[in-house]
């Protein structure tokens, strides 16, 4: 029996992850659909972008219309410090916007949610850390299928941690290894079109499973 087509919505489809998550989707005629909040619909790539959804997140009524007819929800999105003087904050940003997904995909009857979150967020310490593990909570008690992955450090799209990959060789460290967007995204995309594994955290040697399975979709 041929499975069904996966149809995606993409949350934080303008972000370094989204960019690179688009680009391979596209490519591979992928039925997608990317979330761009007004402000940024103007400006490369979302501008280029023929079938986005274009509006606020907190506006619930457009979420849930949007998420009609889609299969899989992935959640991209998240902030830094360094955004905070412009009104980002991890509860917003991180716990906030997933909340409103969870429970527009709920109503919308989206089978599978993708979440992206962060090496660490199991044993969280500090405010980030404590932001990821709640976003985790609140898809885990969504009652959809999902998949949560927790990569370490981006390589790529203006990412570097030096001495990383050094770092992550020695045995008990090889879950900090760093990731490149590329290899991220397209483990991200082939679990989004396969619905698969799901009620599964994707951390270290598993997460690198799936990167090296997700070869093709390069």
């Amino acid at each position: 029996m041929t499975p069904p087509q996966r149809t995606l919505f993409v949350a934080g489809a303008t972000g370094a992850t989204g960019r690179t998550l688009m680009r391979m989707a596209l490519a591979n005629h992928v039925d997608v659909i990317p979330h761009v909040r007004p402000r940024s619909a103007g400006r490369p790539p979302a501008s280029t972008w023929t079938h986005r959804a274009e509006f606020e997140l907190s506006d619930h009524d457009q979420l849930v219309a949007a998420l009609k007819g889609r299969t899989t929800v992935l959640q991209l999105i998240g902030t830094m410090r360094k955004r905070f003087a412009s009104g980002d904050t991890y509860i917003s940003s991180d716990i906030g916007t997933t909340r409103q997904l969870v429970e527009a995909s709920k109503e919308a009857g989206v089978r599978h949610l993708l979440l992206l979150s962060s090496v660490g967020a199991g044993r969280p310490m500090g405010a980030y850390l404590q932001a990821k593990a709640e976003a985790e909570h609140l898809v885990r008690e969504s009652g959809l299928s999902w998949t949560i992955f927790r990569p370490s450090a981006f390589e790529g799209e203006g990412h570097h941690v030096p001495g990383a990959k050094l770092l992550s060789a020695l045995p008990l460290l090889k879950r900090f290894r760093p990731i490149r967007m590329e290899e991220l995204a397209s483990a991200l995309l082939k679990v989004a079109l396969d619905g698969a594994p799901s009620q599964t955290v994707l951390e270290g040697e598993s997460l690198w499973d799936v990167v090296r399975a997700a070869a093709p979709l390069r």
